[in-house]
């Protein structure tokens, strides 16, 4: 890697070792507390709307004036399909596994797979300025936070060792980071269609992620006014930081 590639992804990374921090806490709540549902879900509620302020405002805007119809397409297209292939590969092993130590593979894997693809947002977000590649590393905070304690708290439900329960949230950090590298790397050696393509692949997938698993599994409790506000107050709260930056 060159030195006009290296500068640009170290500072990326920079940037991606809050979220990875983020994920190693989340899951370091565990040995202490482990919040209740009614938490998790303004949590999820916030971080949903944190994440849907940064779609509308920098995302999708930036892939408006990239005017690349097809390509935008075709990203967008393989972020679905690589979404639901996730779902369904892995939560339905998940569900159908049982609550045994020895079938919590299924739900590490789709865990890393999923920090994996949001490190690769992050570097992604790059693309579309210094600023939005900011905005999307507080909003990916928020969520791999979440996605840390909820994959600590589940493998403690199903009975793994402490060490486990530590060292998992320790490699999905890792794997964040190595996406948000290979990310912000793309972003030099790739063509401006396979950029665009690459962008409306992250647009999809956090669309996904906002309506298909954050939101889903913030309904899944008794839902009340407080929780339902968070997701607004998530949104204007990175609004307003977006008009301050």
């Amino acid at each position: 890697m060159n030195s006009q590639v290296a500068g640009p992804v170290l500072a990326v990374l920079g940037f991606a070792l809050f979220p990875a921090v983020g994920v190693f806490l989340g899951g370091a709540v565990t040995f202490f507390r482990t919040p209740g549902k009614a938490m998790q879900s303004a949590v999820q509620h916030f971080a949903a709307g944190v994440i849907f302020c940064v779609l509308a405002t920098e995302l999708l805007p930036d892939l408006l004036h990239r005017r690349m119809p097809v390509w935008t397409v075709l990203g967008f297209s393989l972020g679905v399909a690589t979404m639901l292939a996730v779902k369904h590969f892995f939560e339905g092993d998940e569900e159908s596994s049982g609550t045994s130590s020895s079938n919590s593979s299924g739900l590490v894997t789709a865990m890393g797979i999923d920090v994996a693809l949001d490190g690769l947002l992050i570097g992604l977000g790059f693309a579309a300025g210094q600023k939005q590649g900011v905005l999307l590393t507080i909003a990916m905070t928020l969520e791999v936070f979440f996605l840390g304690l909820a994959c600590s708290s589940t493998l403690a439900a199903k009975g793994a060792s402490r060490t486990r329960i530590l060292v998992v949230p320790v490699v999905l950090g890792v794997l964040l980071l190595a996406g948000a590298g290979l990310g912000a790397a793309a972003l030099h050696v790739m063509a401006a269609q396979a950029v665009d393509a690459l962008l409306a692949f992250g647009v999809a997938a956090l669309l996904f992620l906002v309506t298909e698993e954050l939101l889903v599994e913030a309904h899944e409790v008794k839902e009340t006014p407080f929780q339902t506000a968070m997701f607004f107050v998530g949104f204007i709260a990175l609004f307003l930081v977006d008009m301050l930056l």
